[in-house]
């Protein structure tokens, strides 16, 4: 990940005399998403370069992606450093599973842990089997391998089944998920300590004076974090592709063109600052913008089109964390932004790019423009038959060949014939008598 606009961390000891070694502070704040597991995976490598030998992790969180939390409590598992989360407020669905994750969890008197049901983003309850099944399977085993009793893990997940909880005294009800207060989980081993405060938790732990290194959010990392929420993604998607567009089909405006590139930009940046998106997704989006322009102007038969809207597409899809919610995303704002853009070209057809390829010029006689010879003027003449006139053929007038037809009569090659009516480029003879 890139450690543009990252904050330094901060080192502050509490007060005393001797520093009891380095503990690391990391905030886990707010939704659980790429971004956050990003950030995570940067504080502890701050950490171990520190030589921390705790880290602490605050967090207050309703829950978010589980496939963020499964990241992340890999990287809480997995860490070298000794972990305690602290949880100071609500360490709520995906929340619990990465407090659960951690060597030791703590919390303030009025947090709580728990409530992991599985909801879609409407926030339904989930009842897929395999995932239910997936996700209980993952808190089960989060909490066993740190000692704590698994069957209340499968209790704050499972909505379906009665679950009896006998350190509590009670039955979890089918149609209920568990949701422990700070009391309820000491006294199940879901938290090891109860404190106020930091300084009360890292005195709890026997570290009175440590050198507290908080590692703070990077601004990036916070707006990186908005731009990735979906909704704000798919309004990004929705404005680039409808001002790119208008761009394209009625030029000369300018600032749909800009803030499509802007939008554009937005996203690909949430992307690269979550560590989603490379290079290789910034090459693919000009490629496909570059594309698209030459398919206005040079004939493919359609060849570079598909190929421009392909490269843009994977460019999309590439920066995104989940290929499924990109392309619901991409499909979403692609029909919006097709309605908005034939909306603009209807209002501004006389600037449509397509003008440059219509001939609005007239070619009328007025204009100067004659697609055949004025036959009129034949009116009267006379000539001889060139041919055999049964009844169209050609005749000659003053060494002008002209095709002609006869009134209804045979005349035959070399007959004198006399020109009586013009109508457009069709010329009537009758045989002519001479004097």
């Amino acid at each position: 990940m890139s450690s543009a606009g990252v904050q330094p961390a901060y080192a502050e000891s509490v007060p005393g005399t001797v520093n009891d070694g380095v503990v690391a502070v990391i905030q886990l704040e707010g939704a659980v998403d790429p971004v956050m597991e990003s950030y995570v995976r940067r504080a502890i490598e701050e950490a171990e370069q520190s030589r921390a030998e705790l880290i602490v992790f605050e967090m207050n969180t309703p829950g978010g992606r589980l496939d963020s939390a499964e990241a992340l409590g890999l990287l809480i598992a997995e860490s070298p450093i000794p972990t305690v989360v602290y949880v100071n407020g609500k360490a709520a669905s995906a929340g619990s599973y990465i407090a659960l994750s951690a060597d030791k969890i703590a919390m303030t008197p009025t947090s709580m842990i728990g409530s992991a049901a599985i909801v879609d983003v409407n926030a339904e309850l989930v009842d897929n089997p395999k995932v239910v099944a997936a996700w209980s399977s993952m808190m089960k085993g989060a909490a066993e391998a740190n000692g704590r009793d698994g069957t209340y893990a499968v209790a704050m997940v499972d909505v379906k089944n009665e679950i009896k909880l006998p350190k509590l005294d009670r039955t979890k009800k089918a149609g209920e998920v568990l949701s422990l207060d700070t009391k309820e989980a000491i006294r199940v081993g879901y938290a090891d300590y109860e404190a106020t405060s930091l300084q009360e938790l890292l005195t709890q732990m026997k570290r009175s004076n440590p050198l507290i290194l908080t590692i703070e959010v990077a601004a990036s990392e916070k707006i990186a974090s908005f731009l990735m929420n979906p909704i704000v993604a798919t309004v990004l998607l929705f404005i680039g592709i409808a001002g790119i567009a208008i761009e394209l089909i009625v030029p000369g405006f300018g600032v749909p063109g800009i803030l499509g590139v802007l939008s554009f930009g937005l996203y690909f940046f949430g992307a690269y600052v979550a560590g989603l998106a490379g290079m290789e997704a910034f090459v693919l989006f000009i490629l496909g913008l570059v594309l698209l322009v030459l398919e206005l102007f040079v004939p493919s038969f359609g060849i570079l089109g598909i190929l421009g809207s392909a490269s843009l597409i994977t460019s999309v899809v590439r920066a995104a964390y989940d290929t499924s919610d990109a392309l619901l995303s991409l499909g979403i704002a692609f029909i919006a932004a097709t309605v908005v853009v034939v909306i603009i070209a209807r209002i501004f057809k006389h600037r449509g790019v397509w003008n440059r390829f219509i001939l609005r010029e007239q070619l009328t006689t007025e204009e100067g423009f004659v697609s055949t010879r004025n036959a009129s003027e034949l009116i009267g003449e006379i000539g001889v038959a060139l041919t055999t006139l049964r009844p169209s053929g050609t005749a000659s007038f003053n060494e002008r060949k002209v095709d002609v037809v006869t009134d209804g009569g045979f005349i035959s090659a070399g007959k004198r014939v006399k020109v009586i009516h013009v109508e457009g480029v069709r010329v009537v003879v009758r045989e002519h008598a001479d004097d």
